[in-house]
Order: C-alpha cells, then structure tokens, then sequence
C-alpha cells in the first residue's frame, strides 16, 4: 500500500521540526553568559569538535571536520533510499528515521558553519554528571527508540513469510551485472572527484603557503584519506542497491516463470480452484498479475471460441441428410446424363 500525500507530511514534518528546535536551542545557548542550573538540570555551553557525546573527537580536525560532515550527508542519501524501499507504511518507523535524520543534519549544520557542535545540556548533580550534549542529540535517541520499537511491533510486516522470497539472488548472472555497472559509476566518479579536488586543494595551498611539503601533507593526507574510506562506503552502498533493485526486477519474472510452469503441470480441472499470481508490495511489473490471470483462463478453457459457434447452431446453407443423398447420387451418375437430368430440372423450373 502506497503513501498518500498528507502521510509524507506526517513523515516529513518532523525532521524539519527537530532541525528547527535544535537550531533555536543553540543560538540561545550560544547567548548564555554562566552556568545556568536547575536541581538536576544544566546549561552551559561546550563545544565539541566530534560526533555525539564527543566521540571521534581525538582524530585530526581537518579529517575530523570533513569526514563527519560527508558522513552526514551520506546519512541523507541513505535516508531517502530507505523511505523508499520500505515495504510498508509504518507511520512509526518512517517518522522514526525522520527524527534520527533530523538530529543528525542538526549536527552536521554545526561542524559546517563552526566546524564543531555546540553542546549546553548537562544532567545530574554533585560528582554524577552526563556528558553534555544538545537537542539533537536528544531527538536521535528518541528516534532510536521509535524505529525499535517499529521493528519489534510490525517485524511480520517487514518481513512476512508469504510476502518474500527465500533468496536475494533471483538470477546471479543479470543482478550482479547490475550491480557491478552501478560499483563501476560510482568508483568512476568518485575518482574523477578525487582528482579534481586533491588538484584544487593541493593549487590552493600552493597558493597560500607556497611548496611547503609538510604542510602539505599534513592537510591534503587526511583529505584523500577520508576521500577513499568514504568512496568505499558509497561503492558498498551502491552495490547493495543494484542487489536490492534487481532483486525487484529479477524476482517477478523467476516468480511468474514458474507460476506459468505451475499451469502446466496442473490438469484442468485443476485450475478452478488455483491461486492468483500475486507480487510483492514493491515489485516491478506489476501487469505480469493480469496478463498470469488472462494465461490461466484461456489454458483452463481454449476452446471457447469453438464452443460459442457451436451453440449457435448449424450454417446456413447447409445441406440436410436427403439432399445429400440425392447430391452423391447425382455424382455417381455418367456426365451425359447427369446433364440431361440437370437440363430437365432447369426446364421445369422454367415453365
């Protein structure tokens, strides 16, 4: 069952909220002057140059900054594939990826414009303190528990038993075929960007600080570096797609190939009561189900046609068993007076 318009609202509006809330949070931090303290609950302002709760935070900024930014943006990419993969509506699980995805962007938004994210949140008292953290934070925590919850509660939904296929590998030879044109597009053009950017950055500097090859190296190393490991990562990502879509694509005509094999093993007889050709939610070729329904039918009935004409009764025209006695008489007769006789008749008919 597809999503209707308003339901991509309630999908979507969260993850522009939580980026929203997160941004207006941060500005007021930002204009905190001291520690302001609530029993178990305090703002004061941290900022924190890795990921959440200060993890990767010991890495060179330069790898760091680029790295979780890309990451980041990698993260929407893999976002939008999911929402449309998803087999099921699970207004739940979708606004639970909103969510996560809007906490995420609320960081990434920090590491571009300061190149570190701006923490104010601390809980506990005395000794026992959290780490700080944000709002964005916060919400990818709830939308954990969202999705989680979501895969527990409607896991036969995600994955029904009559809804799936036992294999991913429908037909090896055309997926992987597909599968490896998109890994040879995306390393294609991830090494046309490498090139380039490390040409730019490498001409830039120069620029700058002149053939310094320490300096160099200190910031374009870490560049390629993060380039390759995120390279990797989407030469995965693209690979499992390819797998993903020509299993969408392979697995209707393997389904249909041998629902038709199915047929003509049957007698028909047999065929009354037979199942419908049914495809998966998402399947491609959606039309294979009525052309297998229209196969059924004619191979239950092929003689319809024949059946129709002869309810109709005989042609018109036809002969009936005297007349044809008299014809075969007629030709059995010598051809002289065969034309004697039909002369006589003709005069009769005359006079």
């Amino acid at each position: 069952m597809g999503m209707k318009r308003d339901e991509w609202g309630i999908v979507l509006i969260p993850l522009l909220i939580c980026w929203y809330f997160d941004r207006i949070s941060k500005i007021w931090a930002l204009g905190l002057e001291d520690v302001l303290s609530f029993r178990y609950l305090h703002f004061a302002v941290h900022h924190n140059p890795g990921a959440m709760l200060g993890l990767f935070s010991e890495l060179p900024p330069v790898l760091r900054v680029v790295s979780l930014s890309t990451a980041g943006a990698f993260l929407v990419c893999i976002y939008v594939l999911i929402q449309y993969l998803l087999p099921i509506k699970s207004l739940v699980l979708r606004s639970g990826l909103s969510i996560l995805l809007g906490g995420i962007t609320g960081n990434v938004t920090d590491r571009i414009l300061f190149g570190h994210v701006i923490d104010f949140i601390i809980l506990g008292k005395g000794s026992y303190l959290s780490p700080a953290f944000n709002i964005a934070d916060a919400v990818q925590w709830l939308g954990y528990v969202m999705i989680i919850t979501a895969i527990f509660k409607e896991g036969e939904k995600l994955w029904p038993e009559f809804n799936s296929r036992r294999k991913y590998w429908i037909n090896p030879d055309f997926q992987l075929k597909y599968s490896y044109l998109l890994l040879g597009i995306g390393l294609g053009i991830s090494f046309i960007s490498l090139v380039f950017s490390y040409t730019y950055l490498r001409v830039t500097m120069i620029e700058f600080v002149g053939q310094n090859e320490i300096l160099l190296g200190k910031f374009l190393k870490p560049f390629v570096t993060t380039f390759i490991l995120l390279s990797i990562g989407v030469s995965i990502g693209l690979f499992t797609v390819g797998k993903i879509i020509s299993h969408k694509i392979a697995g209707p005509i393997f389904a249909f190939e041998k629902y038709i094999d199915e047929i003509l093993k049957l007698e028909k007889n047999q065929l009354l009561g037979f199942r419908d050709f049914k495809l998966r939610t998402k399947d491609e070729f959606k039309n294979l189900e009525r052309l297998a329904q229209n196969i059924r039918k004619k191979y239950q009935d092929p003689h319809t046609d024949l059946q129709t004409s002869a309810q109709k009764g005989p042609r018109p025209n036809t002969l009936d068993d005297n007349q044809s006695d008299q014809h075969q008489q007629m030709n059995a007769l010598p051809t002289g007076i065969n034309s004697q006789i039909t002369n006589a008749s003709n005069s009769n008919k005359a006079s």
